[in-house]
């Protein structure tokens, strides 16, 4: 069944039509819901249904806010305070490693493949044992908690100091990217970072970047896709919350306020990012509710007005990675941009047929995977480029992945935000998809 957006009111509807499931829902509710709205929910995480009666009344209490009061305050003004800000980015990071040198030509490389007679292994072969080095990098750099790091930097100068820093959105966005892996180390890092989404999950299901800032709907959405078993994403705890925060148009606000939550934002709030919207859309699926959504990101791509239209995100393949996301996950919402994204893909190749960095090729052929369009690039070209550009260490260069692209607070500037591993997740991601190719 397609799950309801309101499930609780849908599960208190059908108990009500029907004594048998209520009593199951009641003796056995984990199982129950389970057969019902055809999920498996968390292990670990016990769910209890109370039935009220004519005479017993059951209030439910919200658990404690993970944050002390004085926490709290702190927060609503931490964008005043270094010291507060030292700790949410918590620890100085090094000064970016340069590019290392190529371990072979892409000549070279092709050579070796065309000259054969068992010299040297099929590239596939290479491909596969490159993710593999790739994985076990990550092993070494996402934390024994399950965070993956990023590093906040500035993107005019240089000199200003770097910091790490995990929020879970980062975690996230890298868990969704290694999913469709089948290493064992692959399935062993998501399920680290799925343990460390929930630990940090607000209720009722809400995210933010940092401490000083309120939640908001980008990190909110793609967490709540990486723990999508965990009951209070199944009952769509946060959806209420998700869906007040549309303006006028029926698009998605990135910011999702609220009185006690840090106004810092507020200055500089973007009311409708593509992004952010293909996201949740991503999320929630093809509904009513996205609708308007649907309408305006569609509208956007098919009049190739996504060129530097989302504040969050630097290069239009990030927008189109997101929004295929978002039509392979809501099916079929947003299907009728399957031809338009594979041309607006295509198109963003330079004269030499290249997509950008490897961070930028990465996304524009897993998002061609998406709409079926793989075929249409040279499989073997690109998967040589990323041999070619990986380190000895497994790692893919730190390249600018997001980060807020018209902000402009004096000496501090644009902001940026990329890693190591964020690369390299994503380029794991590509090379699987190019390793079918190759395979056939």
């Amino acid at each position: 069944m397609k799950q309801p957006l309101d499930v609780e009111d849908y599960l208190a509807a059908r108990a009500g039509d029907d004594a048998d499931f209520r009593e199951r829902l009641v003796a056995r509710p984990k199982e129950t819901l389970e057969q019902e709205l055809g999920v498996k929910l968390a292990e670990g995480h016990v769910v209890h249904v109370h039935a009220e009666t004519d005479t017993a009344t059951h209030v439910v209490l919200p658990p404690p806010n993970k944050y002390t009061e004085a926490e709290r305050k702190e927060a609503m003004t931490g964008a005043s305070s270094l010291d507060f800000l030292k700790k949410t980015m918590y620890d100085p990071a090094p000064a970016m490693r340069p590019a290392a040198a190529s371990r072979a030509s892409r000549e070279t490389l092709a050579g070796e493949r065309d000259r054969g007679r068992g010299q040297a292994p099929p590239l596939q072969e290479a491909a596969r044992d490159s993710i593999r080095r790739g994985l076990a990098f990550l092993e070494s750099t996402v934390d024994g908690n399950g965070a993956w790091h990023c590093i906040r930097f500035n993107l005019a100068n240089p000199d200003i100091p770097r910091h790490y820093e995990k929020p879970g959105f980062v975690s996230a966005l890298c868990a969704l990217a290694l999913e469709g892996c089948g290493e064992a180390r692959a399935r062993a890092l998501c399920a680290a970072t799925r343990a460390y989404l929930v630990s940090i999950m607000e209720y009722p299901g809400l995210w933010r970047y940092y401490r000083h800032l309120p939640p908001d709907l980008d990190s909110t959405a793609l967490c709540s896709l990486v723990i999508g078993d965990h009951p209070w994403i199944v009952l769509g705890r946060n959806v209420p919350r998700i869906l007040g925060n549309r303006d006028e148009e029926g698009r998605f606000m990135t910011w999702a306020f609220a009185e006690d939550e840090p106004g810092v934002v507020a200055d500089f709030r973007v009311e409708a990012d593509p992004v952010v919207n293909a996201n949740v859309i991503a999320y929630l699926g093809d509904r009513p509710e996205t609708g308007d959504a649907q309408r305006w990101l569609e509208g956007l791509i098919a009049e190739g007005g996504l060129e530097g239209a989302s504040k969050w995100y630097p290069d239009t393949v990030s927008a189109y990675y997101a929004a295929v996301r978002a039509m392979t996950r809501a099916e079929p919402a947003l299907a009728g941009l399957r031809p338009i994204l594979a041309d607006r893909l295509l198109d963003l190749r330079d004269g030499e047929g290249e997509f950008g960095n490897v961070l930028q090729t990465a996304q524009a052929v897993s998002a061609l995977h998406g709409v079926g369009g793989l075929q249409a690039i040279d499989a073997q070209r690109e998967v040589e480029r990323f041999l070619d550009v990986q380190r000895e260490d497994g790692s893919w260069p730190e390249l600018l992945a997001f980060g807020d692209q018209s902000l402009q607070w004096g000496v501090i500037g644009q902001i940026g935000h990329g890693s190591e591993a964020v690369t390299s997740a994503f380029c794991i991601e590509a090379l699987g998809h190019l390793v079918e190719v190759l395979t056939g």
